[in-house]
C-alpha cells in the first residue's frame, strides 16, 4: 500500500561489524536490462533488474528482483562514477522521482549517468503494497486502532513475505549487488531525508565503493524518525514569526496562533465534513476533518517553501469555517508527496531501527508543544504495534566514521531534519563541509542552489573549494494575504 497516512509522514535487521561488509559474494550478479521509458521524462531509458536472496542468511532462498533505472549523461566523454540517488521516505521509490531528479541534477547529467535505484519494499522491487480504499481512510478518526487495523490489513496480504527482511542494511547490500552487475567501480552518492541515513551506512560498510556522498537533510543513525511533534512545532513557530515580520502579513493575520487553535479546538468537539477529491484518484469524495488530519496537512505543508508561504492565509481562512483553501493545500504537490510512500517498507524499517530506541522520555519531550503534540510518535507506536519487528542491537546507533568528502546540506526552516542533525553527523566526518540555507526547507536541493553546488562537489571530488554563498543570499518570501495571491 502507498501510505496516505500524512499524519506519520517523514522522511523514511541487526547490524553486523562495522567495518566489514555485509554480504560477500564472489559470483558476479547478472543485471537484465532493456530500454524503457518513464513518464514524464522525455528520453529513452535503460530500465532493468538483478535478482538477489529476499534473505541474505539463505541465498538460495527465495529471490526478489532489485529494479532500477538510468539516466544517461547528456554530453559525450562521461565519467565512469555515476549518481546514486537514494530514496527518502522511507518508503520512496526512486524511480518514480525520475521527472523530479532529472531536473534537479541536470548539472550533474552533463557528465555523470544518474542510477535509481527502487529500495527493496517499493517501486518496482517486490513492493510492500496493500491496495486500499482510500475514500474510506479519508473517512476515518484519529483514533489509533485504525492505524492498528490498517497495518494488520496490509501485512495479511503480504503472505509470501519475510517482512524482517525490508530494512536499510538489507537495502544496501542490494545496491552493491546492482553495483557489481552494472560493473561500476564506485558510486557518488546523493540522499535526501532518510536517503541520508541509507548514505551514511553505506559509506560504513562499503566505503571501497564510494567516491564522495552528498546528505541532503540529514538524519545521522544516533537520532530517531518518526517522533516529528517537536520539530514541526519548531519550524511551526518560525513561520508564525516570519508573518509577523512582514508588515501585511501582520496586518492580515494578527492572531495565527489563536486561529490555529481555535480550529483545532473545533474539530475535536465538532464533525466537520468537506467535499474533495481524492488526491490520488481525484474522485469526489467525503472527508471527516480532524485534528490530526488538519495538524497533519499544515506540517506537511511546511517542507516546502512554496506550500509555506499560503499557510497564514490557510490558517487564518480555516479559523472562519472556509475550507477551500484547505483543499487546494491538501492537493498541492507537497502533501501529496505523502502518497508516493509505500507503507509496508516505511513500517518494516522504522518499526526495526527507530521506534525501539524512542524512549518514554523521548516520546513525551516530542509530545510537548502545542502545534501537533505527540501524534506522529502515537502514530508510529499503533502502527508498530500490528507489524513484525527486529529492534536493532546498540551498535546501529554508532556514529558513522568516513574519511572520504561529505557535502552535507540543511535548511533553517525544516520541519523535519534540522540543522543540528547535520552538524552531529558531522562530527565523525573529518572530510565533510556542512552548508546550511537561509529560508529553506527540507531537502533543500529541490529548491535552491543547492543543486548546483552538488555538480562542482561531484566533479571536484572534494569539499576544499565549495563555495556557500548563494545559499546564504536566499531572501524570505511574501506570504499569501488573499485569494488573489497577493502577498508584501
Amino acid at each position: 500500500m502507498r501510505s496516505s497516512l500524512a499524519i506519520i509522514y517523514g522522511l523514511v535487521g541487526i547490524a553486523s561489524a562495522l567495518s566489514s561488509p555485509l554480504f560477500a559474494s564472489d559470483d558476479v550478479p547478472v543485471a537484465h536490462s532493456e530500454s524503457c521509458f518513464i513518464d514524464g521524462v522525455d528520453e529513452q531509458l535503460t530500465c532493468g533488474y538483478v535478482p538477489v536472496p529476499e534473505n541474505y542468511q539463505q541465498p538460495d532462498g527465495k529471490q526478489i528482483d532489485i529494479h532500477y533505472a538510468i539516466l544517461p549523461a547528456v554530453t559525450e566523454g562521461k565519467r565512469p562514477d555515476p549518481l546514486l540517488i537514494l530514496a527518502g521516505g522511507p518508503g520512496q521509490a526512486a524511480t518514480e522521482l525520475a521527472p523530479m531528479i532529472a531536473k534537479i541534477f541536470e548539472p550533474v547529467r552533463k557528465k555523470r549517468d544518474i542510477v535509481l535505484i527502487d529500495q527493496r519494499g517499493t517501486g518496482a522491487s517486490n513492493p510492500l503494497q496493500c491496495e486500499v480504499q482510500h475514500a474510506d481512510e479519508l473517512m476515518q478518526t484519529d483514533d489509533p486502532d485504525n492505524l492498528r487495523k490498517m497495518a494488520a490489513n496490509c501485512l495479511a496480504k503480504l503472505t509470501d513475505t519475510d517482512t524482517l527482511q525490508y530494512t536499510t542494511l538489507n537495502s544496501i547490500r542490494d545496491f552493491e549487488q546492482v553495483r557489481k552487475a552494472l560493473d561500476i567501480a564506485h558510486f557518488n552518492l546523493y540522499g535526501g531525508s532518510y536517503g541520508t541515513r541509507v548514505g551514511l551506512k553505506y559509506l560504513q560498510h562499503y566505503p571501497e565503493s564510494v567516491r564522495t556522498a552528498t546528505l541532503d537533510a540529514v538524519a545521522p543513525p544516533q537520532v530517531v524518525i518518526g517522533p516529528f511533534g517537536l520539530h514541526g512545532s519548531l519550524a511551526f513557530n518560525l513561520m508564525l514569526e516570519d508573518c509577523q515580520k512582514q508588515p501585511g502579513c501582520a496586518r492580515t493575520f494578527p492572531d495565527l496562533t489563536g486561529d490555529y487553535q481555535e480550529v483545532m479546538k473545533r474539530l475535536a468537539t465538532t464533525e466537520v465534513k468537506l467535499d474533495a477529491n481524492d488526491p490520488l484518484t481525484n474522485e469526489p469524495i467525503e472527508m471527516l476533518l480532524t485534528p490530526g488530519r488538519f495538524g497533519s496537512i499544515i506540517r506537511l505543508a511546511l517542507y516546502s517553501p512554496m506550500s509555506r508561504q499560503l499557510l497564514p492565509y490557510t490558517i487564518h481562512q480555516a479559523a472562519v469555517e472556509n475550507y477551500q483553501p484547505l483543499l487546494g493545500l491538501m492537493g498541492s504537490t507537497t502533501v501529496a508527496a505523502q502518497n508516493s510512500i509505500y507503507l509496508g517498507l516505511m513500517l518494516s524499517v522504522v518499526c526495526s531501527e527507530d521506534l525501539p530506541r524512542a524512549s518514554d522520555e523521548l516520546l513525551a519531550q516530542d509530545a510537548n508543544n502545542d502545534f501537533i503534540g505527540g501524534q506522529t510518535g502515537e502514530a508510529f507506536k499503533a502502527l508498530c504495534s500490528a507489524w513484525p519487528a527486529q529492534p536493532v542491537d546498540e551498535s546501529w546507533a554508532e556514529p558513522v566514521q568516513s574519511d572520504k568528502p561529505v557535502l552535507l546540506l540543511s535548511g533553517t526552516q525544516d520541519p523535519v531534519t534540522p540543522p543540528r542533525w547535520g552538524d552531529i553527523a558531522a562530527r565523525t566526518l573529518p572530510n565533510s563541509k556542512h552548508l546550511v540555507a537561509s529560508h529553506a526547507s527540507h531537502t533543500i536541493a529541490s529548491h535552491t542552489c543547492a543543486n548546483r553546488i552538488i555538480a562542482k562537489f561531484i566533479e571536484a571530488g572534494s569539499v576544499e573549494s565549495l563555495d556557500g554563498d548563494c545559499l546564504k543570499q536566499r531572501v524570505a518570501q511574501p506570504f499569501v494575504l488573499n485569494v488573489n495571491g497577493e502577498g508584501l
